[in-house]
């Protein structure tokens, strides 16, 4: 995979991707060893979807959400997530106001462009399906008046992978919301010394000048260009026979009698609009394989479940779909 600080266009292509480069400059620079991460949340912000990122504590998974608001035009909230949140604390609330003498509506964190959900496995059921209209419908009902989200409106919901006491773990008709769910994993020594150097140097050092963020108007055409890759008959073909793999038996595979529950159609058309943007993002005008490829673990495998038997065995949804990778192939 390319460096996040080299994507950009190539010969003989616009260059309307140069803003989304320059900001995924910027946040590597500041994320050593997540330029990975840097390329899904941008492929997110392109594409309008929401982000779901799992890890141990110490992964600069908040930290990166920060260096992305700092970023972009908008409004940004934290929720930090605790069993005894409650929707309203996410929504807003109606209240009395003594000026006027009638019930008023106080926006809650969710009417922000970005909103970051701290520990979302933290939240307690009723608080999940709250943001679950919110995501899905880019909307929120309070009192019995439904009241628009904000455009962009983007969800970036971090859970932790190392405690089980105290959390509920997310339903699969939530998991489905998220257009991916990204899984980081601890640094090598070269980068864990490139992170102690970069935060002893962010401690002496005077902060770097910060950049103009990107404002609405490009991020929109931007969009607009993503929407526009093609996507050949080929690649789609591509893009069904793997989500086809997770439903019904295919030459070479097995994992059918593995699978709990199939990727949904909502899972294809994730995955093309993600191929998309990547594409957009690497300076192309259509979309490779290789995106499909590169994309699919993260933006298919929160929408598979293992039967209970192969969790016993140790498998996992990644490992399933990594046989359906290695046996499908593009045209």
């Amino acid at each position: 995979m390319q460096d996040a600080a080299e994507i950009g266009p190539r010969p003989g292509t616009t260059a309307t991707n140069a803003p989304a480069r320059a900001l995924a400059g910027r946040m590597a620079a500041a994320l050593v060893g997540h330029e990975a991460l840097v390329e899904r949340l941008l492929v997110a912000l392109l594409t309008g979807g929401h982000l779901l990122i799992e890890g141990p504590p110490g992964l600069a998974k908040t930290r990166s959400v920060r260096c992305l608001a700092e970023g972009i035009e908008g409004r940004f909230a934290r929720i930090q997530c605790t069993p005894d949140l409650m929707p309203s604390d996410i929504t807003g609330t109606r209240v009395f106001r003594a000026e006027s003498g009638d019930m008023g509506f106080l926006p809650g964190p969710v009417f922000h462009e970005l909103v970051l959900v701290d520990e979302i496995n933290r939240a307690p059921p009723k608080v999940q399906s709250a943001l679950l209209e919110a995501m899905a419908e880019g909307q929120v009902t309070v009192g019995g008046e439904t009241r628009a989200l904000p455009d962009p409106f983007m969800v970036i919901a971090t859970q932790n992978s190392l405690e089980n006491e105290g959390t509920f773990p997310l339903p699969e008709a939530q998991l489905d919301r998220f257009l991916m769910h990204v899984i980081l994993e601890l640094p090598g020594e070269a980068e864990e010394r490139a992170i102690l150097d970069l935060v002893e140097g962010e401690l002496t050092q005077a902060p770097p000048e910060a950049a103009p963020p990107l404002d609405r108007e490009t991020l929109a055409a931007m969009k607009r260009a993503v929407a526009g890759v093609h996507l050949s008959p080929a690649l789609r073909h591509y893009i069904v026979a793997l989500v086809m793999a997770t439903r019904r038996e295919t030459e070479g595979l097995t994992v059918t009698g593995r699978i709990r529950h199939a990727v949904s159609p909502r899972g294809s058309l994730a995955l093309a609009a993600c191929a998309r943007a990547r594409a957009f993002l690497h300076g192309r005008d259509h979309a490779l394989p290789e995106d499909v490829a590169a994309l699919a673990p993260d933006v298919l495998c929160h929408r598979l479940a293992p039967t209970w038997r192969a969790l016993a065995a140790g498998e996992t949804a990644r490992g399933l779909l990594d046989e359906i990778l290695a046996a499908v192939r593009p045209l």
